[in-house]
């Protein structure tokens, strides 16, 4: 079995290299608009979770303190957020989305429709489908092994059937 590939390493350089080049690109897209994916991140993050504190949105986006602290000074600069001391604690600072940072959500999630549309062309649904729920089976895996769950280990012929290569299919 010389020619045949290493599976795990091609699978781990593919999820890699694909999440590289999709930000690289996603930084461009966004560039005429004048904000940053991470800024974009946290903006769209906030959007659904309006009023959080901003130590617990640094935990939940998986960013320092003060990392999250310089994109939340340069969103509110830009007027796309604002701190509001919390009316309990005065020491929490509470980060809303403003009314003009709204519009601009508008704006920029038709450009990720857009962004997206260009990723996925000339795949067909059913493989994109796949591919997601195959990718969110192996975050399942990832959370729950970085929980010290260990997940139940499988035989090689279970492991083999699974990872066989199947035959593509081309459109017409």
């Amino acid at each position: 079995m010389v020619d045949r590939p290493d599976w795990d390493l091609r699978l781990g350089y593919l999820i890699h290299d694909v999440s590289r080049l999709r930000r690289m690109m996603f930084d461009r897209a966004l560039a005429p608009l004048g904000i940053t994916r991470s800024q974009w991140w946290v903006l769209a993050f906030i959007s659904r979770k309006d009023g959080l504190p901003q130590t617990q949105l640094a935990n939940e986006l998986d960013v320092g303190k003060v990392g999250v602290g310089a994109l939340i000074d340069r969103l509110e600069s830009s007027g796309f957020v604002l701190r509001q001391a919390d009316p309990v604690d005065r020491r929490v600072k509470r980060v809303f989305v403003t009314k003009q940072a709204r519009g601009f959500l508008e704006k920029l999630r038709k450009e990720t429709d857009k962004f997206n549309a260009q990723l996925t062309h000339g795949i067909d649904r059913e493989a994109l489908e796949a591919a997601s729920d195959a990718l969110l089976a192996m975050k399942h895996n990832l959370l729950a092994m970085s929980d010290g769950n260990a997940l139940p280990s499988e035989s090689e012929e279970e492991v083999s059937k699974k990872t066989k290569p199947r035959k593509s299919r081309k459109a017409a």
